[in-house]
């Protein structure tokens, strides 16, 4: 019997490689990998039009969409994409911003409100810092290019929040240079950072930082599961299980491959260093799969959408995923 053939879209990281050559093939079922590495365009193509079987899937999207009690999806406990976010604050000194506590009352712009990113630091920054996030004005735009971040599937706010749209012929990176918002919460750098040598970022020390960060909390922040269409869930039981079992087997060959340092994999001149590190600090694993190792991250999560207006109470997280083996 022909084993039937079913989507997986992802961005091409090393923990996904051994899945997208064929190393690593799942049971059951033939994998047509759709390597796109522009998580938005994933996320609005799934959660807009169910373009794929499964997909990498913006977490808090799904945990929205999830709150609602109308969701086409599953969601699988393998996290493709995740990311220590302090690095990724900047202002602009002019602002006379010197600690976090300064953003209260600024203009403070975000890609995407409910992004998860964006989630991720406003819990960090309330949780760690006592900001107090009602007294920010929020400005949602693109980071470095004009218009919209997106368009997005995500569920309305439950309570309104103090967020202005950006002017969609500017971005972020233009405002923050002419000194029209005062500070950044986004995923990357403003463009701007090049050539004005006043927008820096809030936390020069970002890796001390959020190594602290990490050995406090326990969180690593993550932004994306794995989601899968539930009528491709109900046609092949089998596969939930098989895929999660893939990525897992994916994940830990290219943990293996990593630490053949005769030959670095990576354009990373220090990644033994890197590696020694990941061992002290993280017990020799920073990327576990399942529910279980990740809880302190998870519920993080849940807790931060429920204080933001996300979801209108906090979900178990074994009601969330699917159950595995290590769960």
């Amino acid at each position: 019997m022909t084993n039937p053939s079913l989507s997986f879209a992802c961005g091409l990281y090393d923990r996904v490689l051994p899945l997208y050559t064929g190393e690593v093939k799942p049971v059951g079922f033939d994998l047509n990998f759709c390597a796109i590495n522009g998580p938005r365009e994933i996320f609005d193509r799934m959660g807009g039009g169910l373009e794929f079987d499964s997909s990498e899937f913006s977490s808090s999207e799904f945990i929205a969409r999830y709150a609602t009690g109308n969701t086409p999806f599953i969601a699988i406990p393998n996290f493709p994409s995740r990311v220590f976010r302090h690095s990724m604050i900047t202002i602009n000194k002019r602002s006379g911003i010197k600690s976090p506590k300064d953003l209260e009352g600024k203009r403070v712009g975000t890609a995407l409100y409910t992004q998860t990113a964006a989630i991720f630091i406003r819990g960090m920054l309330q949780h760690d810092y006592g900001v107090d996030l009602s007294k920010i004005h929020w400005v949602q735009g693109a980071l470095n290019h004009v218009g919209s971040h997106g368009n997005p599937s995500a569920p309305p706010l439950l309570k309104p929040v103090d967020i202005e749209i950006a002017d969609h012929n500017r971005s972020l990176s233009d405002l923050i240079d002419k000194g029209e918002i005062d500070a950044i919460a986004a995923t990357n750098l403003p463009a701007s950072m090049k050539h004005n040598s006043d927008i820096v970022r809030l936390f020069p020390n970002y890796r001390e930082v959020e190594r602290d960060y990490f050995k406090r909390t326990g969180i690593f922040p993550i932004m994306h599961l794995v989601a899968m269409r539930k009528d491709t869930a109900a046609k092949y039981p089998f596969a939930p299980t098989s895929l999660y079992d893939a990525l897992k087997a994916s994940r830990q060959r290219a943990l293996a491959l990593q630490r053949e340092t005769g030959a670095l994999r990576y354009m990373l001149p220090w990644m033994t260093a890197d590696l020694d590190e990941i061992d002290e600090v993280f017990g020799g694993d920073c990327w576990p799969d399942g529910v279980d190792a990740n809880r302190k991250t998870l519920d993080a999560l849940v807790t931060y959408m429920y204080e933001q207006h996300m979801i209108p109470k906090p979900i178990p997280l074994d009601d969330l995923f699917i159950k595995t083996y290590d769960h």
